[in-house]
């Protein structure tokens, strides 16, 4: 049963608005709308055919950034229902998170970040921020998707502050500074990059880590890059393995596996909420505005929870991420960016010509005509990131 929104949760009446505005909707809420704009967005669509951490064609079962984002939104309403929180914003920022991945994973990621050094570098959440504010091209009265403050506030800030109140980096960007798409927008457009986000937000990201130890879980035992036996060295998964042995003696694999990822869903989820009760008793903060600005996150796991939950990425990082074939075919699909910036880079006319403004060339810095291009790129999937190297160069890596 759901709770009653509590005095803390984001109100959709009481939203801060859009950049552009607009009349409000006869038949949905603020946050209501942000949803639905999402997921009609051209950069959603583009998630079914980009890589989670295997690339498209090794199989139709493996998780895809779609599917995990619908895996993340399932979890963040599950704990936002419990909570008595604003379930169309968390499915919103769950929804979100990921639009600005760029193809094959944490691979372009990296490659994208490469080419762009001296730059301003590439961040996923920064793409993600661009993406709904300045690449999509759906409306006639602006660009973007103008979607609510809290919305773009839960993009940039699902993680935690990004600055302290002096506007100096905080935690992931304390060594290379804040991202200058995140900087630039904020100038015009203040998110309060110093303050921790609303409940909702911080519910999309410890979802979104839950998705991930779970489901990368079992697309390893898929893939056979683990079995369910090695996953006992862990206290916590051990103990829920035992449990399904006795339960379910004798239980074929395939089950005994996704029955212990459903356990473990389960348990994070549950584990997520009993603490977000204890923080949330002790801070005892009276509006959203009040957890934005208690110093803490609200959100998280205990201390014992939490080193088991880490315990579980570093078996996924040393069975899974590192494993010799993943990384064979990161490498590879590292490469394919590389090249396809490259070339973009130094034939320009093999651009589309809707990547080709007036301006190219006349005015335009190189550090705006390299971010367009790595804009281009960004959007790609896999698939058409290997057909574009395909029609440009001889020879194109399989990634298998």
């Amino acid at each position: 049963m759901a709770a009653p929104r509590a005095a803390f949760a984001c109100d959709p009446d009481a939203s801060r608005g859009r950049l552009v505005d607009e009349p409000p909707s006869k038949t949905r809420s603020p946050f209501r709308r942000d949803c639905d704009r999402v997921i009609h967005s051209t950069g959603f669509r583009r998630l079914k055919h980009k890589t989670q951490v295997f690339v498209y064609h090794e199989g139709d079962h493996y998780r895809t950034r779609l599917t995990h984002s619908l895996e993340v939104a399932q979890i963040a309403r599950a704990i936002a229902r419990q909570i008595g929180l604003d379930e169309d914003l968390t499915e919103t920022l769950a929804l979100a998170h990921d639009l600005g991945h760029p193809p094959f994973g944490h691979a372009g990621e990296r490659a994208l970040d490469a080419c762009l050094q001296g730059h301003g570098g590439f961040d996923h959440n920064a793409q993600s921020l661009r993406v709904v504010t300045a690449l999509e091209h759906r409306y006639p009265e602006f660009n973007g998707l103008n979607l609510t403050w809290e919305t773009l506030e839960g993009i940039v800030k699902h993680n935690g502050p990004l600055t302290d109140r002096a506007g100096a980096p905080l935690g992931r960007y304390l060594a290379h500074g804040v991202p200058i798409g995140i900087v630039e927008f904020n100038r015009g457009y203040d998110l309060e990059l110093w303050s921790h986000a609303s409940l909702e937000a911080q519910v999309a990201g410890i979802a979104d880590d839950i998705a991930y130890d779970a489901h990368d879980i079992d697309d390893g035992l898929r893939a056979g890059l683990f079995a369910v036996d090695d996953l006992a060295e862990m206290p916590l998964t051990a103990q829920m393995i035992a449990a399904i042995d006795l339960r379910y003696p004798g239980l074929d694999p395939a089950r005994r596996g996704a029955e212990l990822v459903r356990e473990l869903i389960s348990c994070l989820i549950g584990a997520a909420v009993s603490e977000a009760g204890r923080r949330l008793s002790s801070v005892r903060p009276v509006s959203a505005q009040a957890v934005r600005e208690a110093g803490q996150e609200m959100i998280g796991f205990a201390p014992d929870v939490a080193e088991a939950e880490a315990l579980i990425k570093r078996f996924l990082k040393r069975h899974m991420y590192r494993h010799p074939r993943v990384m064979r075919v990161m490498d590879d699909a590292q490469t394919v960016v590389f090249e396809l910036f490259a070339r973009y880079r130094d034939h320009p006319a093999d651009l589309p010509a809707e990547w080709l403004p007036a301006n190219a060339g006349q005015g335009e810095t190189e550090a705006d005509r390299l971010r367009r291009i790595c804009n281009f790129i960004a959007g790609m999937t896999d698939r058409f990131a290997l057909t574009e190297h395909q029609r440009l160069f001889d020879l194109t890596p399989e990634l298998r």
